[in-house]
């Protein structure tokens, strides 16, 4: 059977359960790709390079001449990889879906290769180009959010996990950000994703969903560490109704010392001290000082005054607050009891 050109809607369905492979550079695949695909490069960053300056000096016969060059002898160490990743995926289905940037050569050639090799092919019209369109597009649909509130400590992240263990549809931003959205929140995260591979990332997860289906989110500023949830999505969220966990202040302090008296203390200092302006001058000093003494309790205690005066303001500027906002009182930092208290909302 011939190599098969696809669309992209038809192209992500059908490459679930595959290999599906990225044939771009490796810089190209590290900046941001489709989320299940991996990186078999056809060409490594140098090559692509000199490629792709032939193709604009010279002509496309040169670049191909050149490219082929860089393929000829790479032909054997692309089925080798293929083969292993496909008993490293444990993947039994021998249809391989490739893609490069375009839709053009790379992926063609790559495509050209398996076929020969005996896999059943198929290519993806228009290339990541395409699926970076598509991408985007999710961001556009029409969602039903519910979106949980509650000062930093109320263990907002627990919820969502609990609500999903009970089969409630969940997007966890923080998750896909790997950033915990204070200045403390990158401390003991994966490296976060490029704003690009986060786009992606989010969009993956909005695409599980029905048109029915009431989606659950934590309560967020737009920026995520360096990270920012697009506009068309935020202003979704803003205009979603809100859960409101209203937690005493002491109890939220003891979840959050547990939570981040673990960390390192150097961590720590420096966080303090990137906001040190938005804490002031004297607070941020105690904070340190505190947090030297491994005085841990005062110190996020002094943390937990400044966002939650932050939080605050958040939640009130939005359109429509009063009526988005269900203020639900809790006694404690217990995610059994508090998801018991959403329901009775939901």
């Amino acid at each position: 059977m011939p190599i098969q050109k696809i669309i992209v809607d038809d192209f992500l369905i059908q490459s679930k359960n595959c290999l599906l492979i990225d044939v771009r550079s490796p810089s190209e695949y590290t900046h941001a790709h489709i989320p299940t695909a991996i990186n078999i490069p056809l060409f490594n960053d140098e090559e692509r390079k000199i490629v792709g300056t032939a193709y604009k000096q010279q002509s496309r016969e040169d670049a191909i001449k050149i490219g082929l060059n860089f393929f000829g002898p790479k032909m054997n160490a692309i089925i080798e990889n293929v083969e292993q990743a496909l008993q490293k995926n444990k993947i039994t289905n021998k249809t391989i879906f490739v893609h490069c940037w375009r839709g053009g050569m790379r992926s063609a050639g790559v495509a050209w290769l398996l076929d020969l090799y005996g896999y059943k092919v198929y290519t993806l019209i228009g290339g990541y180009k395409t699926y970076r369109n598509w991408a985007l597009q999710q961001f556009d649909k029409s969602y039903t959010f519910k979106i949980i509130g509650g000062y930093t400590g109320s263990g907002k992240t627990y919820l969502l996990e609990g609500l999903q263990k009970e089969q409630h549809s969940i997007v966890d931003l923080e998750a896909l950000a790997s950033h915990k959205g204070s200045a403390l929140g990158g401390i003991g995260m994966p490296k976060a994703p490029s704003q690009e591979m986060f786009e992606n990332l989010l969009a993956k997860e909005l695409n599980k969903f029905e048109n029915n289906d009431t989606i659950f989110l934590e309560d967020e500023s737009q920026r995520i560490g360096n990270l920012c949830i697009p506009n068309t999505l935020w202003d979704k969220m803003r205009n979603s109704k809100v859960l409101f966990l209203d937690i005493p202040f002491e109890e939220r302090l003891t979840f959050l010392t547990y939570e981040y008296g673990k960390l390192e203390i150097n961590e720590l200092v420096n966080a303090a001290i990137r906001i040190k302006k938005r804490l002031g001058g004297l607070e941020a000093k105690n904070c340190i000082n505190y947090l030297l003494e491994n005085n841990f309790r005062d110190a996020f205690g002094i943390l937990l005054k400044y966002y939650d005066k932050h939080y605050l303001k958040g939640l009130h500027n939005r359109e429509n607050a009063t009526s988005l906002i269900t203020v639900i009182d809790a006694t404690s930092v217990n995610t059994k009891d508090n998801i018991e208290l959403l329901k009775k909302h939901i």
